[in-house]
């Protein structure tokens, strides 16, 4: 069995996660991909994001309908720092037969080397480098995989919901009803976006 590891903070999932992850599933002939959403992104500290419970809840939802897709809340029940050498670890340790390939966005990759233990991370996963325009790879193992060019980002959709713009057809309906439900990203009276957490003070 070959399985995809696709992490991330997903505030909130697109339909961009979707389709490089079905890409990923179709160039490497995976048979699941398990989207993991970050507890605590050790890149975003001291950035606001969502509150876990919701990103895992969209994330759910985005994958509900697609049958090689899951979610995975390995992350939010260990808490602390998301050191992607740990959540490898404990995937290869449930299923030590099964072939994992970690998928990477072509920016994840180029600082790769600064991850915490890349050398553990690469023992146990093969490296999956999403790019939109193809091109090498010069870690040993590592598969650049091309996928469909969409230019859009969880940064996009939460400017357009803060600016009162659509995000219909940018999300997954099921994901943009719990954005709504939760009033997420929405500009408060004091000017901050609202991203599910407490409001400060």
């Amino acid at each position: 069995m070959k399985l995809g590891i696709f992490g991330g903070t997903f505030d909130p999932p697109h339909i961009g996660h979707l389709i490089v992850a079905q890409d990923a599933t179709t160039v490497l002939g995976l048979d699941r991909v398990v989207f993991i959403p970050a507890a605590e992104p050790p890149h975003k500290r001291g950035e606001t994001i969502t509150e876990a419970s919701v990103r895992l809840a969209m994330v759910r939802a985005a994958v509900a309908e697609v049958d090689e897709f899951e979610a995975d809340d390995l992350e939010l029940r260990r808490g602390g720092s998301s050191w992607t050498v740990d959540t490898v670890r404990e995937i290869a340790g449930r299923s030590p037969s099964v072939e994992l390939f970690l998928l990477l966005g072509s920016d994840q990759y180029t600082e790769f080397e600064t991850w915490r233990d890349p050398a553990g991370i690469l023992r146990l996963a093969r490296l999956a480098v999403l790019t939109r325009e193809g091109g090498d790879v010069h870690l040993d193992g590592a598969l650049a995989v091309r996928v469909t060019r969409i230019d859009l980002s969880s940064t996009d959709i939460r400017r357009r919901v803060a600016a009162g713009e659509p995000v219909r057809f940018l999300v997954p309906a099921a994901v943009e009803t719990i954005i709504r439900k939760h009033g997420l990203y929405t500009v408060a009276r004091s000017g901050a976006v609202r991203t599910g957490m407490a409001p400060p003070g």
